[in-house]
């Protein structure tokens, strides 16, 4: 029972290389620190009544089915960080976590599906700086990246100078991306410039190869505006990505936040001309989510935002489910859980 996948969801779409990056028509750059313009900030409104009504609608109004919902499927493997961000993290449980990574479907159904020429992987695996160096070997000539939780997560109130520190530590032991948290009380305060110089620090230390996305901790931010004049900051100090939650928040991602987010950077490349991906976390565990923040990228962003190097999930259980689906896709039933064990 094969199909036919998007195109481009093989390896070489990781870099974005395969797929101009084009808002409206219009070619766009990757991200660059541009000054602090308060007047943009200041303009940032959020009306929370049509926002949730548009988030609440948007579940409604697309659907897949067969073989295009399993394409799909296959598309939020590839923009998958697959993640281990837990107390009791030990190196063996990394390890795991990078064996699944490499071979995200079992053999058997990658068969049954008819994609072994796809030779799919995850987007990246996420970790603690402490096992940084363990995922580098586990992954090494994989060409999955690393990327470190780093510059104090979860709370991000550690000195600033320790901060940027741990993540000169991470890039040093080989992460080539770095997962960094903002202090939320610069957005309590509207502290812009110092929220500003903060992730600019933080962009600094990742160095020029360095991805460095933004954790604006989302469910700590109150308030809908508050989440889009973050957003709007860390894309001006130069992130990568901006990306919800760090997963420890008591509400992480949700669509709403995710609509406002995802204008905000809509509206970013349009003034600016620059692209800034962007990624959910926290709270995102089955396949039938993943296909609602996929559609909401279609339809907010276009098929440039499709692309690893602009989207991805920060999960870990819903690869599983993910897997379970496919299988049903391609033998007619489903199967246990545990037949899809992550780490």
């Amino acid at each position: 029972m094969a199909f036919q996948p998007i195109a481009g969801i093989n390896n070489g779409a990781r870099t974005g290389g395969s797929v101009p990056v084009t808002l409206n028509g219009r070619a766009l750059e990757a991200n660059r620190r541009i000054p602090l313009n308060l007047d943009w900030v200041d303009q940032v409104r959020a009306n929370t009544s049509a926002v949730e009504r548009r988030a609440a609608t948007h579940v409604t109004r697309r659907t897949v089915k067969k073989d295009t919902q399993a394409a799909w499927l296959l598309r939020a493997i590839a923009c998958m960080d697959l993640t281990t961000l837990s107390g009791d993290d030990s190196t063996d449980r990394v390890r795991r976590l990078c064996a699944k990574a490499r071979n995200p479907l079992q053999r058997d159904l990658v068969e049954a599906l008819g994609i072994e020429e796809l030779h799919l992987t995850v987007g990246a695996v996420c970790v603690y700086h402490a096992f940084v160096e363990t995922a580098v070997r586990a992954l090494e000539g994989s060409g999955i990246p690393v990327a470190a939780a780093s510059a104090g997560f979860p709370a991000g109130l550690n000195p600033l100078a320790e901060r940027v520190a741990e993540i000169h530590r991470s890039v040093e032991a080989g992460a080539s991306e770095i997962d960094i948290v903002i202090t939320r009380a610069h957005v309590f305060n509207g502290e812009w410039q110092a929220l500003y110089d903060e992730v600019a620090a933080f962009k600094d230390a990742c160095g020029p190869n360095i991805h460095m996305k933004a954790i604006l901790g989302t469910g700590d931010l109150m308030t809908l505006r508050n989440v889009a004049r973050a957003s709007w900051v860390a894309m001006m100090a130069g992130a990568d990505f901006i990306k919800t939650s760090t997963g420890k928040e008591t509400v992480n991602a949700t669509l709403p936040v995710s609509l406002v987010m995802v204008r905000a950077l809509r509206d970013y490349a349009e003034r600016t001309g620059y692209a800034v991906g962007f990624k959910p976390a926290g709270g995102i565990r089955t396949a039938k989510q993943s296909l609602d923040w996929l559609a909401m990228m279609k339809d907010e962003l276009g098929r440039s935002w499709l692309e690893p190097s602009l989207f991805r999930f920060g999960a870990s259980g819903m690869l599983a489910d993910i897997e379970r689906q496919l299988e049903h896709h391609g033998t007619g039933r489903y199967s246990a859980a545990y037949r899809h064990p992550i780490a």
